[in-house]
């Protein structure tokens, strides 16, 4: 979800009273209710989606940003190749403190702690999703996944959150955030510039192309209570980001994200420690006419345990048109991909619907003009 909130008037409030997954995992029950069942064909144990033995072998690409400065041009290969693979990789050595990481991880942790009268304090509506949300997506009646989050804007500074919607406790919370965020999004900047050099563009392309100082920044923190029948559901439903990159500090002791093979196969990551797991959002996918590609990945859940985990979400501009790099556009054998279009627009359509595989990406492939 993005920075803007210029679609607050297209959207209004949820379609049906907001029930707390956390409150339900509390309450003791031993079956979920029906809200939250998957068709058998979306659930983790279907056979069509099941995890085979041979790919837990498999683990996305660990690359290690310290070697930049030594070996630029092999660290460019390794994120050109992950993005081409895998759409997703894990990033060490790459400059924001452990010690923040935990401290940013442990104060959200602390805000679900909290009561639950306290947290509806802050409850959002899909108008901007700012605050404490327990679903995506304004369709009536639809399935629902099993977890709570808590969604903020970061940056740019004229789109920040105020500060009504940042919780009171703990006391900690917003300006660990906010400084965790800053680090974040200086690393998003990098990864930029490698990804813009090792698509043989000049090192700011994507940057200038995404809307430089004014890209945007959001925070969700995710919470996934424990399921009392985890092999019924999902804690997020398969999708792939409509922004730029989404830079995921997991929790480190409970797996759950599970990214989509080019296989068709479900592999489960394992985080590596003070790592952060980055991918691929769809805007990349648009800006490199399809050689980088978003993946879809989806979020399981855990009878025995709860989850937490902290993504940050880095935007385009949300009034700038995006469109396919003209020099990775070739008439003949790469035509553009994908007509112009702005942030703003393509997520309005991924706000209403919420998370659905691929669909929208794909849902716009061949549509450009040959003029585009």
């Amino acid at each position: 979800m993005g920075e803007g909130k210029t679609m607050a008037s297209c959207i209004g409030e949820w379609p049906e009273p907001v029930v707390r997954v956390q409150a339900l995992a509390e309450s003791g029950l031993a079956a979920i209710p029906t809200r939250y069942i998957k068709p058998p064909c979306q659930r983790p144990t279907a056979a069509s989606c099941r995890t085979k033995p041979q790919q837990q072998e498999l683990s996305i690409p660990v690359i290690d940003l310290g070697e930049l400065l030594l070996r630029g041009n092999v660290v460019a290969e390794a994120v050109a190749a992950a993005c081409r693979e895998w759409g997703f990789f894990q990033v060490v050595n790459h400059g924001v403190r452990p010690e923040l990481m935990r401290a940013a991880r442990e104060a959200w942790r602390g805000f679900f702690r909290r009561p639950l009268a306290e947290k509806q304090g802050y409850a959002n509506s899909p108008r901007t999703y700012e605050g404490y949300g327990s679903r995506l997506g304004v369709q009536k009646g639809a399935v629902l996944d099993w977890g709570d989050y808590y969604f903020l804007h970061l940056a740019p500074e004229k789109a920040k959150s105020s500060d009504k919607y940042w919780p009171a406790n703990p006391g900690n919370c917003k300006e660990v955030s906010e400084e965790y965020g800053r680090e974040v999004v200086r690393l998003c900047e990098l990864l930029m510039r490698v990804m813009s050099t090792s698509l043989g563009l000049d090192q700011e392309h994507f940057h200038r192309a995404f809307g430089g100082a004014e890209c945007g920044a959001t925070l969700r923190a995710n919470y996934y209570p424990r399921c009392p029948q985890p092999d019924l559901t999902l804690g997020l439903s398969p999708h792939s980001d409509p922004g730029v990159l989404t830079v995921l500090l997991a929790d480190e002791h409970v797996r759950g994200l599970q990214v989509r093979s080019r296989a068709g196969d479900w592999v489960t990551v394992q985080p590596v420690r003070d790592a952060f797991i980055v991918n691929v959002g769809d805007q990349i996918q648009i800006l490199s006419n399809c050689i980088y590609k978003s993946v879809e990945h989806r979020v399981i859940v855990n009878a025995k345990e709860e989850r937490i985990s902290l993504a940050l979400f880095y935007n385009p501009r949300g009034n700038i048109p995006i469109a396919p790099a003209p020099d990775l556009v070739k008439a003949e054998d790469r035509p553009a991909l994908y007509p112009p279009m702005t942030f703003d627009e393509y997520r309005l359509f991924i706000r209403t619907k919420g998370a659905n595989g691929k669909a929208q990406i794909e849902a716009l492939k061949g549509q450009a003009s040959p003029a585009s």
